[in-house]
């Protein structure tokens, strides 16, 4: 398998691999639900654990049931059921014991299904060849550093509520803007760690 270290693996995939902000993977989620800091938090959890669980049991899936029985090429359609599977799972617990998060994160917490950031990361998972506990380190570490790319877009957008953006940037304009801003300064780490 990879001889990629658990460090580098974990570094790398929260700045300079940052799925959101290396790959653009999950970005209609994070463009919609970073305008307040509570609603990208409790988003960032959800997709953090969807990330890891979804990795971690698609590689078992995956390496266990799939590739010894030649139905690899199968591995999409069951990706994404496990993924959807596990986001209805969510979905009622978030309900369950957290009515005020469930209505804030309205029609984006199902979403999760198709955020492309979840399968993105279970694809990389397959086609670096990570072993288990890397799939699980690099599950973790992807859904922390799209989490942590949202967190910064919400505060970032708590501070232009009070700045004077130019009226033919607000809006979308300077959310693309500060998101390729936030995308270089992570990338500025990149010197730093060599993943393939």
């Amino acid at each position: 398998m990879n001889p990629t270290p658990l460090w580098v693996i974990f570094v790398g995939s929260l700045f300079t691999n940052n799925i959101l902000l290396a790959s653009l993977l999950g970005m209609c989620s994070f463009l919609v639900c970073s305008s307040r800091i509570d609603t990208a938090l409790g988003l960032s959890y959800a997709v953090i654990f969807v990330t890891t669980c979804t990795t971690a049991i698609n590689y078992l899936i995956y390496y266990h049931v799939l590739v010894p029985l030649h139905l690899d090429y199968l591995a999409f359609v069951v990706f994404i059921a496990m993924i959807a599977a596990f986001v209805q799972f969510v979905e009622m617990f978030v309900e369950r014991f957290s009515p005020k998060l469930y209505h804030s994160l309205g029609i984006f917490l199902p979403l999760i299904t198709v955020n492309c950031a979840i399968l993105g990361a279970v694809l990389f998972m397959v086609i670096r060849k990570y072993d288990f506990v890397q799939s699980v380190t690099f599950g973790v570490s992807s859904g922390m550093g799209w989490g942590l790319a949202i967190l910064l877009m919400a505060g970032l957008r708590d501070k232009m509520g009070y700045s004077n953006v130019p009226a033919p940037l607000r809006g979308l304009g300077v959310l693309m803007m500060v998101t390729g801003v936030i995308a270089m300064v992570f990338m500025g780490f990149a010197g730093m760690l060599n993943m393939q």
